[in-house]
């Protein structure tokens, strides 16, 4: 490598440690945590038209985001909760692919399913596979628009799954 491209990485790399002390005693950022409330309708392919209105929360941790080859990965933990008292709250993984001010963001997370008044998906142990399309309003406000389904993936002989639709508001704090 050339002498002088060493000497200039040295000398950046000096003054990047020394511009990370100078400001150590700074408060951190704390937008690091990200809260997606997210409104909608669970259940939209049903036969017998019993679809029913869903509320939930998300969180991520952006401290935790990984930069891999299948893109930004980052662990979600939610909750959501119907009219009809259906119940599920899960953890799971999510990627992360931004497009310029729209991000595309596919999930996955297994979770704990209670199905109150509403629909039986046969086995407590659901699968939430989901493909949410956001806009980025201003930073740390995203706005936008996913999809899911609910399944338990064959563990039980009851499978009938669900398909939902949500709203979701995303804000960082």
């Amino acid at each position: 490598m050339n002498k002088s491209i060493i000497k200039i990485l040295v000398v950046f790399l000096i003054l990047f440690g020394l511009k990370k002390n100078i400001n150590a005693d700074e408060p951190k950022p704390s937008d690091s945590h990200q809260f997606n409330f997210f409104s909608g309708v669970f259940d939209i392919n049903t036969s017998s038209k019993k679809s029913s209105e869903l509320l939930g929360i998300q969180h991520s941790n952006e401290d935790l985001f990984r930069d891999t080859f299948l893109g930004k990965l980052s662990p979600i933990t939610g909750f959501m909760m119907t009219a009809d008292s259906t119940t599920y709250l899960y953890t799971g993984v999510q990627a992360e692919y931004k497009i310029g001010k729209l991000n595309l963001t596919p999930s996955f997370s297994p979770g704990l399913y209670s199905m109150g008044d509403g629909k039986d998906l046969g086995s407590p142990l659901e699968f939430k596979s989901e493909l949410q399309l956001s806009l980025d309003l201003r930073p740390g406000t995203k706005l936008g628009y996913s999809q899911s389904h609910l399944s338990n993936a064959g563990l039980d002989d009851k499978n009938p799954g669900a398909d939902s639709y949500m709203f979701n508001f995303m804000k960082s704090f």
